[in-house]
């Protein structure tokens, strides 16, 4: 949307009145980046498909800096910091005041996403958020709850081997998949990440998937 001020052009942001955290222009180009992720691409060696996957999420590779810092080492290297969430810049400071169970209070944020969240994807910010409470509907996780934003896509690993994952967005539908190579998450890791989105409509694209490849 456009609007003009004393003849200059200006740009009215888009809003999500349902979640108003999401910032959608964000939200919309790490969407857009995962779905351009071939299956080739996604089936190389895995610290190369999460380095995609970062950049998609529009997060920076860092691991020489402290934990809440900007390090992103554990984002979706684990099961449950697989969502990327796009938040506006006001809402980066959000603490969980205990709604989201299972995760810490206060859970301050703000900090690392301003560091390790790469400009060029749009305004605000981006970080992986906890999954677990996305099972509910409205979803309860860190991303709708803490943060009021919906996320840009979710990374679900597929029943019944759990060697290949799908990205989905915040309706469930899938962007794109891929079957790593290497040194991927434990398979602790990897089933505990299906079995968080499970009976939800994030599971739908996976179950899907993971039924194809037999």
């Amino acid at each position: 949307f456009f609007f003009v001020i004393l003849g200059k052009a200006m740009t009215i942001p888009e809003v999500d009145s349902e979640y108003p955290g999401t910032a959608v222009e964000r939200m919309h180009n790490a969407r857009r980046r995962a779905e351009s992720l071939t299956p080739a691409q996604l089936s190389a060696d895995w610290p190369e498909v999460r380095r995609l996957l970062l950049w998609a999420a529009g997060l920076k590779d860092l691991t020489n800096v402290p934990p809440g810092q900007g390090n992103t080492s554990h984002a979706f290297n684990d099961y449950n910091h697989c969502d990327a969430t796009c938040m506006l810049g006001n809402v980066s400071h959000n603490q969980n005041q205990g709604e989201v169970a299972g995760i810490a209070i206060g859970n301050l944020l703000g900090p690392g996403i301003e560091t390790a969240s790469i400009t060029e994807l749009g305004p605000g910010g981006s970080w992986s958020t906890c999954t677990n409470g996305c099972n509910q509907e409205p979803p309860r996780d860190v991303a709708h709850v803490q943060f009021r934003a919906r996320i840009a896509w979710k990374l679900v690993w597929c029943p019944p081997d759990f060697t290949s994952f799908v990205l989905v967005d915040d309706a469930g539908k899938q962007l794109a998949s891929g079957t790593p190579s290497g040194r991927v998450p434990s398979i602790m890791e990897r089933r505990a990440n299906f079995q968080i989105v499970q009976g939800s409509k994030y599971a739908t694209a996976a179950l899907a998937l993971g039924k194809r490849l037999g």
